[in-house]
């Protein structure tokens, strides 16, 4: 490159360039130039919000990049990313001057501004699920949007408060939980810093400048334990390098809220990081430091021997420190660390398409590959963003199949989620596990080193009530494509029920309504099939008597001398949960007499004939829908209880031991109103029918301690 050329590009450019003559041949940093003047041509007359020229904010990116030693097309795509989207730059000008790579990963980090989207929110949905896609084909994609994303919140203070604020806010939400599950934890820290500080200046402000003045105090302490860890290693001829850790503002604030500690119980720890040169050192400086200062029980982790999720490898231990505060020592080797710091941008540039990827870019396409098999099944891209926001968890469980692999699931996660993660089939027809050989419900939270044994049965489905249950992307989305195939085809009967009373009641039916009228109506409606129009009857987005009167006036669809009748009542089993709902107002059983209201979305909503909120329901008659229960009832039905009860220690024992001898399960109870003598409880159970309710009631009333039991309402 001559001197010349150097010397009309600006600073910025000719120190991008001294960076990436460091590790890349001269031929491919002329590329990366000619990407420059073709972009600094295409942005021409563009500002950014700080006055500065927009080329600007791409070489920067590109900087990002190259001091992470990434490869030339992924620096070129950097200096170009934002040109398909504000330029009149065409994606076929990039193919043909950088090839098909380079235009992939510009087009995989434009944004969908051409569509029209309903909302702010849809939009970015939508463009991150469009940016996943293209991150399943080439992990560099993710690679340039975080880099993009760091640059944007370092200059951030030229953006109105407003987007100030919305920004952070998806950048501690989704883009630094990113960069954490790919191992990134340099980008990880800096967007969370930067993110809070923009979110809450004020609480960023106080919480720094506390650490500035307790780490001014334990300088001395700090210096003292660093000289006594690294000669303890020198005395056992081991290379190393000990480098003291100081905690961040973001870091300290996410710990106090969710430990509910205050700011001196998190920040009273010595952190340390000790790095070796072999994975035999690390393991023999543990003995070291643990002979200098004696560990705390049961705060040992060897990430080792059982990498996280992202590929970051360590051991962790807490040692009982010389100044009354615990030490944090992590043991890695010089490879461990630029892993660590790095993640799946670690070493790329030396990777060729013939060599095997590194751990934690394997572990990372593994699971984008889980993503982009969650959004075929999610129709909705603001539902796929939220189970990419959980399957973001911070801290992973480790847990073991009967076999001894290791499958890491999120934190709080459970055999539901377990049973998801072996295979989709294994979920759907989970029953309950086996947890260290102990049998648990599927509901079970589980700990990082149990195995865990899905036990199936063939008939056995998911259930509305694990949504509840489980937390991994994977589970949440699976169970809710089966709910909705579910209550598609429950609502397409039921729908089909509702319909032929309609039209019987008015001497027609769906056989006798001509095939060309028929279509004619749904043509009209907008419905493809019969099946959506039954459907949309069914969820209470189309009445049933409105649409058997158009169909019944149809020429030659009502048969002359048929008799016409009184609607009749629908009847229900209760197993027909995709579209039939129950009233939390007044909590209908099996035995009750029953009424349905038809709500729009929700379909119809089981009330009893007395629910105090019939007579609202009755002024639009035409929602009201005759249905009684069938000869034949399945599931457990919620129902609340009033049990007054005198005011002393151990009534709640005793009124639950009572219901649970009459075969019920409590969902929930509380205190309603208290005084000297008398107490009165809330308490939701769940009944078979009213036969087992009126039991339930029998046993909690002879309870010496109960003044009286009442349903409620």
């Amino acid at each position: 490159m001559s001197t010349a050329t150097r010397d009309i590009l600006p600073a910025d450019v000719q120190a991008l360039q001294q960076r990436l003559l460091a590790y890349l041949p001269a031929e491919q940093v002329g590329r990366v130039r000619d990407a420059y003047l073709i972009g600094a041509r295409a942005h021409a007359g563009q500002k950014r919000k700080s006055g500065e020229p927009y080329i600007t904010h791409p070489v920067a990116v590109a900087g990002i990049l190259a001091d992470l030693g990434m490869d030339a097309e992924t620096i070129i795509a950097a200096i170009l990313h934002d040109t398909l989207e504000d330029t009149p730059l065409s994606r076929a000008e990039l193919e043909s001057t950088f090839g098909t790579t380079v235009a992939e990963l510009v087009d995989g980090v434009t944004k969908l501004d051409k569509v029209k989207f309903r909302s702010l929110q849809e939009a970015a949905a939508e463009s991150f699920r469009k940016m996943l896609l293209a991150m399943a084909r080439d992990l560099r994609v993710i690679l340039i949007k975080l880099a993009d994303r760091l640059h944007n919140m370092r200059t951030l203070a030229a953006m109105a408060p407003e987007a100030r604020r919305r920004i952070a806010r998806e950048t501690l939400d989704i883009y630094a939980p990113i960069a954490q599950r790919l191992g990134m934890n340099k980008f990880r820290a800096e967007l969370q810093e930067l993110g809070f500080r923009a979110l809450f200046p004020t609480r960023h402000r106080v919480i720094a400048a506390r650490i500035k003045s307790v780490l001014g105090n334990r300088r001395e302490a700090m210096s003292k334990i660093e000289a006594a860890l690294s000669a303890r290693l020198t005395q056992e001829q081991m290379r190393h390098r000990v480098v003291s850790r100081v905690k961040s503002p973001y870091s300290i604030y996410s710990k106090m809220r969710a430990e509910n500690k205050t700011f001196a119980q998190v920040v009273d720890v010595y952190g340390f990081r000790v790095v070796t040169q072999a994975t035999m050192d690390c393991y023999h400086a543990l003995g070291a430091v643990h002979a200098l200062y004696k560990p705390l029980d049961a705060r040992f982790r060897d990430f080792i021997a059982i990498p996280k999720a992202n590929g970051y490898q360590s051991l962790h231990t807490v040692l009982f420190g010389p100044f009354g505060a615990p030490i944090e020592i992590q043991i890695r080797t010089e490879d461990m660390d630029q892993v660590a710091e790095r993640g799946v941008a670690a070493h790329w540039v030396y990777k060729t398409s013939a060599e095997p990827a590194s751990a934690a870019q394997t572990r990372a396409r593994e699971w984008v590959a889980g993503l982009v098999d969650a959004q075929t099944r999610e129709p909705s891209s603001l539902e796929f963003l939220e189970n990419v926001k959980v399957d973001l968890f911070p801290d992973d469980v480790y847990l073991f199949t009967p076999k001894g692999s290791i499958l890491a699931l999120p934190r709080n996660a459970t055999a539901l989620d377990f049973a998801y993660a072996v295979h989709t089939d294994v979920g759907t027809h989970a029953v309950a596990a086996r947890v260290d050989k102990k049998l648990v419900p599927l509901r079970q939270h589980l700990n990082s080193g149990e195995t865990v044994e899905v036990i199936t049965a063939p008939s056995a489905s998911p259930s509305p009530q694990w949504l509840e249950w489980a937390v991994s992307a994977k589970a949440r989305t699976a169970i809710r494509h089966f709910l909705k195939r579910l209550q598609h085809e429950d609502a397409v009967e039921f729908g089909h029920r509702m319909l032929d009373r309609a039209l019987d009641a008015r001497g027609a039916s769906l056989e006798t309504i001509p095939a060309p009228a028929l279509d004619r109506y749904l043509t009209e409606a907008k419905f493809k099939r019969l099946e959506e129009l039954l459907a949309d009857i069914a969820l209470g987005n189309r009445m049933p008597d409105q649409v058997a009167a158009q169909l019944a006036l149809t020429p030659g669809a009502s048969v002359p001398g048929r008799t016409r009748h009184a609607a009749e009542k629908i009847l229900i089993s209760g197993g027909e949960r995709g579209v039939l709902s129950f009233g939390n107002c007044c909590h209908p059983v099996p035995g009750d007499d029953i009424v349905g209201y038809l709500s729009a979305g929700k379909g119809i909503v089981v009330h009893r004939f007395d629910c105090p909120n019939m007579p609202e329901y009755r002024k639009t008659p035409e929602r009201i829908v005759a249905i009684g229960w069938d000869r034949e009832i399945s599931g457990d039905y919620r129902v609340q209880l009033r049990v007054v009860v005198d005011n002393k220690p151990g009534v709640l024992a005793t009124i639950a031991a009572a219901i649970a001898e009459g075969d019920s399960n409590i969902e929930n109870v509380e205190y309603q109103e208290r005084d000297q003598q008398t107490s009165t409880l809330m308490f939701t159970i769940e009944v078979r029918n009213r036969k087992h309710l009126a039991d339930v009631m029998r046993r909690v009333r002879r309870a010496p301690v109960v003044h009286g039991v009442y349903r409620h309402p």
